[in-house]
C-alpha cells in the first residue's frame, strides 16, 4: 500500500483528494493535514465523510510526515508548499503540489504575478508540470510535480493538437473561461456569497488572471514559438465545472475531417480525453464529478478561424483526479487506478 499525507486536507482540493483516494485500492491515507483544525475530527468538517474517516486533522508538518508516508499532496496556498520542501524531504518522498509554486519555470514570471517571494526556486527547473496527457514520461520519474491549474488545464488540451500541428496562430489565441465557485477555495470571502453569486454572472482577473502566465508558457511550448494570448475567466453561479471556449485564426484552409484527425492522433488512446461527436458542444454536466475532460472544435469560414472547446470538473481532473493521475505514474499503477467514476447526473 502506498502511504500518503494530504497537507490541506480541508480546503475544496483536498477534501475531493480524501475522496477519490478512499476509493484506490492501492493508497492508505496516513495523515490529513490542517491548520485551521487541528485536533479537530475530519468527519466534522466534512460530514459527508462520517463513518468513512475517524481521523483527526494534524498540523501540516512536512518533516514529520516525510517520516510516515510516501507521497505527500500539498493542497494549500501558493508559497507553502515551496516554503517547507527541502532535500531531506524530497530524498524521502514523492511530493504532488496543487498549488503554482513550481508550475511556472521563470522564477520571475512567477514573483510578478503571485506577488510573494519563492522561497525554493532550486527545484524549479527539477520539477515536472504534471499534464499527464503531455508530459506522462517525465511524470514516470519524477520525484516533485507541479499540479496544473484548473484553467490551464482545460485550456491546453483544448488548444494543444492545433498548436503542435501548426494549424493556428497561437499570437491570436483568445480564451473565454468560465468556472463555478469552488474554483475560489473554501475561504469565507464576500464576492462568494451566495447573494452575490447567485443569478449572476461576472469577469474577474481581466487582463491580468495569475494562470494567464502558466497557460502562455504550456502552449509556447506546444507552438515551439512565444505565445501571447487574451484570458479572460468568468464567476459562474454553479459549484463546479469550467468550461473554455478559445479562439484562433487558420493558417490555411482545413475541413473537419483533417481537424478531427489532428485530436484522435493526440488523444484516441487517452482515457480521460474525450473528443465528442461532430457539433457537440462540451458541457459541464457531463463531466461533472469525474476526471473527464470533454473537448471540440468548429471551424468558422467566415472568419477564417476555429473555436476550440473545452469542460471539465475544475475539482477532479483541475485538482486533485489530476493529482492522483500523477501519483498513479510516480509509483508505476495503471495510470486511471481510483478514477473510473463515471460523471454524475444530474
Amino acid at each position: 500500500m502506498i502511504r500518503a499525507g494530504i497537507i490541506g486536507s480541508t480546503g475544496y482540493a483536498g477534501g475531493e483528494l480524501v475522496r477519490i483516494l478512499l476509493g484506490h485500492k492501492d493508497v492508505e491515507i496516513k495523515w490529513y493535514g490542517s491548520r485551521s483544525y487541528i485536533d479537530k475530527k475530519y468527519a466534522s468538517v466534512y460530514q459527508n465523510m462520517f463513518q468513512l474517516v475517524d481521523d483527526v486533522c494534524k498540523d501540516d508538518n512536512m518533516e514529520q510526515l516525510a517520516k510516515e508516508v510516501d507521497v505527500i499532496f500539498t493542497a494549500t496556498p501558493q508559497g507553502l508548499c515551496a516554503s517547507l520542501v527541502n532535500d531531506e524531504i524530497l530524498s524521502k518522498v514523492k511530493v504532488i503540489d496543487l498549488s503554482a509554486d513550481f508550475r511556472i519555470k521563470d522564477v520571475k514570471t512567477y514573483e510578478e504575478w503571485y506577488k510573494i517571494e519563492h522561497k525554493s526556486p532550486q527545484y524549479i527547473d527539477e520539477a515536472v508540470y504534471g499534464l499527464c496527457e503531455i508530459n506522462r514520461e517525465k511524470v514516470k520519474q519524477a520525484r516533485i510535480v507541479a499540479n496544473p491549474g484548473c484553467y490551464p488545464t482545460c485550456s491546453t488540451l483544448s488548444i494543444y493538437p492545433l498548436l503542435k500541428e501548426d494549424l493556428i496562430d497561437g499570437n491570436t489565441i483568445i480564451i473565454d473561461a468560465k468556472s463555478g465557485t469552488s474554483g475560489a477555495g473554501r475561504g469565507a470571502k464576500v464576492d462568494n456569497l451566495y447573494c452575490e453569486v447567485n443569478e449572476n454572472i461576472k469577469a474577474y482577473g481581466v487582463a491580468g488572471h495569475r494562470h494567464t502566465p502558466e497557460i502562455e508558457e504550456q502552449l509556447s511550448y506546444a507552438a515551439g514559438y512565444p505565445i501571447t494570448l487574451n484570458f479572460t475567466p468568468h464567476l459562474v453561479p454553479m459549484n463546479r465545472g469550467i468550461l473554455v471556449t478559445a479562439y484562433a485564426s487558420l493558417k490555411k484552409d482545413v475541413t473537419y475531417e483533417e481537424v478531427k484527425a489532428v485530436y484522435d492522433k493526440y488523444y484516441a488512446n487517452e482515457q480521460f480525453v474525450r473528443v465528442l461527436d461532430k457539433d457537440v458542444c462540451p458541457q459541464t454536466k457531463w463531466v461533472e464529478g469525474s476526471n473527464y475532460v470533454d473537448v471540440n472544435f468548429k471551424i468558422d469560414p467566415r472568419t477564417k478561424r476555429i473555436i476550440m472547446m473545452g469542460a471539465m470538473d475544475n475539482l477532479v481532473k483541475g485538482a486533485a483526479g489530476q493529482a492522483v493521475q500523477n501519483m498513479n505514474l510516480m509509483f508505476g499503477l495503471p495510470e486511471n487506478e481510483g478514477l473510473c467514476m463515471p460523471p454524475m447526473f444530474p
